[in-house]
C-alpha cells in the first residue's frame, strides 16, 4: 500500500475540519436563540380500533414563533390525564412549519381499554375534582439530531354530576 502524499493528505485533513465545522454550526442553529415552538390540541375525531381498544386522531396545531421554517419527519405523542398515561400514538407525517407560521398534524392515538377503565372509575369514586389536569407530551423528529420535545399541560373541565355540559 502506497502512503497518501502529503500534499494531498493535508487537503484531506483541511475538507474534514470544514465539514466537521459546518455540522457544529448546523447543529448550533437548533439550540439557544430560537423562541419555544407551540404545541396545542385541536381536535379529536374517532378511528376504528382493533378488539378492546379505542383509537382517535389527535390534531394539533403546531405554531413557530420564529424566523426560519421547522422540518420534520415524523412525531410521536403521549397523553397523561390524572398523573397516569392514557393515551400514546406515533405518525411517520412529512412536513414542515413556515416561518412565523402554523400548521396542523394528525395523530393516531391508541387507548387501552385498561386505561379508559382505570380513568372511568377515577372519575367515578367521588375523589375526582371538575378539573382533571392532563399533560401532553410530544416531539417532532427533524433531520439528524433536530428534533424538538414539547410538553403542554392543562386542566379538562368536566360538568359537575347531574348538570349537562356547556
Amino acid at each position: 500500500m502506497r502512503p497518501v502524499p502529503a500534499p494531498l493528505a493535508s487537503r484531506l485533513l483541511a475538507l474534514l475540519g470544514a465539514v466537521l465545522i459546518a455540522l457544529a454550526f448546523a447543529g448550533c442553529a437548533g439550540l439557544p436563540g430560537r423562541d419555544p415552538v407551540r404545541m396545542n390540541v385541536v381536535g379529536l375525531e374517532p378511528m376504528p380500533g382493533e378488539g378492546m381498544e379505542m383509537r382517535f386522531r389527535v390534531k394539533l396545531r403546531v405554531q413557530n414563533p420564529n424566523d426560519t421554517a421547522i422540518e420534520f419527519d415524523g412525531i410521536a405523542l403521549e397523553l397523561e390525564i390524572n398523573d397516569r398515561s392514557f393515551a400514546t400514538g406515533v405518525s411517520d407525517q412529512k412536513g414542515s412549519v413556515p416561518r412565523f407560521g402554523e400548521t396542523v398534524v394528525g395523530v393516531p392515538v391508541s387507548v387501552s381499554a385498561l386505561a379508559a377503565v382505570r380513568q372511568a372509575l377515577g372519575l367515578m369514586d367521588g375523589r375526582a375534582a371538575a378539573d382533571v389536569p392532563y399533560v401532553l407530551h410530544a416531539r417532532l423528529g427533524g433531520p439528524l439530531f433536530a428534533g424538538m420535545r414539547f410538553t403542554e399541560r392543562g386542566t379538562l373541565e368536566l360538568p359537575a354530576p347531574g348538570k349537562p355540559a356547556r
